[in-house]
């Protein structure tokens, strides 16, 4: 059974799950495709006999989406220019609709005192210089996810998003140059604000969620120091420990597995576990667990569960999970949302 993780690049919402998941699900031979939101990761696990790789990326690439191979400091990258992207829309948005919003108030005033249509449309037309540049801006992260949307034959929540404001800045030109009375800059800005507030918060909490798995993954060690039969120590790397193995664990360490201490005698920080902030002391016999901390005396382990075997691997997965299920609601929500756009 072949496995493959990836990052997928321009996943925006919850209603790109199902788009990136079903097709793949259906295609003969693939026996698990998870896509995570929090960390844009899509785990794949499928027969080689039956299916190759190219004919997945092939499918995803139909759908509009572009991956990559899944890296954490990468995912860390693209949300964190995705965040400044964002911040720097909101910014240019909030100014545009500060002073549009003052302009509009001029006119709501004039139309029942004595304003005349050559400074109302003055008014507009200083309105436009200042809305159209901001909406063609700050839009952006609706409309490439819109077109990208498009390109891939599907609609998402931001196609409509995206017609709104663009039919609304439009109209308001055209009445704009036609002199006409009523036109809807301030809407149109003030719209695409209110959703990039709401764009920015979402993804600072999953930045957040993404952040509390990170920091469980950095307790994990990238090396042990294996105990030969002679006696001797050697460090080597994670991926090339195995159970029964022996592993020498100096005090002020982590254990970089899981295992039972066969030699000496220390006390054990094990609040990564317990949530029990006081030591508790281990001895021949006693299990140890990956990412908990040896704190007294060097101990000697033999491996039970290394790399993605041990309990930490399995609690990181777990929260992975957690942010990948749905409440009733959500679920509910998700597929209102899928028949409305």
């Amino acid at each position: 059974m072949a496995e493959l993780s990836l990052v997928i690049e321009n996943l925006h919402c919850p209603g790109c799950i199902p788009r990136i998941e079903r097709p793949l699900q259906r295609i003969p031979g693939v026996r698990e495709a998870r896509v995570n939101l929090t960390t844009r990761r899509l785990r794949l696990r499928w027969d080689p006999g039956a299916v190759q790789a190219r004919d997945l990326m092939t499918t995803i690439a139909a759908q509009g989406f572009h991956v990559a191979p899944f890296d954490p400091g990468a995912v860390v990258s693209v949300q964190d220019r995705d965040m400044r992207a964002l911040l720097r829309a909101l910014a240019v948005a909030g100014f545009a609709a500060g002073n549009v919003m003052l302009l509009s108030i001029s006119v709501w005033s004039g139309l029942v005192s004595d304003m005349g249509p050559a400074t109302r449309t003055l008014f507009h037309w200083i309105s436009a210089l200042i809305a159209l540049p901001a909406i063609a801006y700050a839009g952006q992260p609706f409309f490439r996810s819109a077109l990208a949307s498009l390109r891939g034959r599907r609609l998402n929540m931001d196609v409509p998003i995206s017609l709104a404001v663009i039919l609304a800045a439009a109209m308001s030109l055209f009445e704009t140059i036609r002199g006409g009375a009523h036109v809807y800059f301030d809407a149109a800005v003030m719209l695409l604000f209110f959703l990039l507030i709401g764009r920015t918060l979402d993804l600072w909490v999953r930045g957040r969620a993404r952040s509390a798995a990170e920091n469980l993954m950095l307790l994990r060690a990238v090396a042990a120091n294996v105990v030969r039969p002679d006696g001797s120590r050697q460090a080597v790397p994670l991926d090339e420990v195995h159970p029964g193995m022996r592993v020498a664990v100096a005090a002020g360490e982590r254990f970089p597995v899981d295992g039972r201490i066969v030699a000496g005698r220390s006390e054990v920080d094990t609040s990564l576990v317990t949530g029990e902030s006081l030591p508790r002391p281990a001895g021949p016999g006693e299990s140890v667990f990956a990412g908990t901390i040896n704190l007294d005396a060097p101990v000697e382990v033999e491996v039970t569960a290394a790399g993605d075997g041990t309990l930490l691997a399995e609690i990181v997965r777990l929260m992975e999970a957690a942010e990948q299920g749905r409440a009733r609601a959500t679920r509910l929500a998700d597929r209102a949302a899928r028949i409305y756009a």
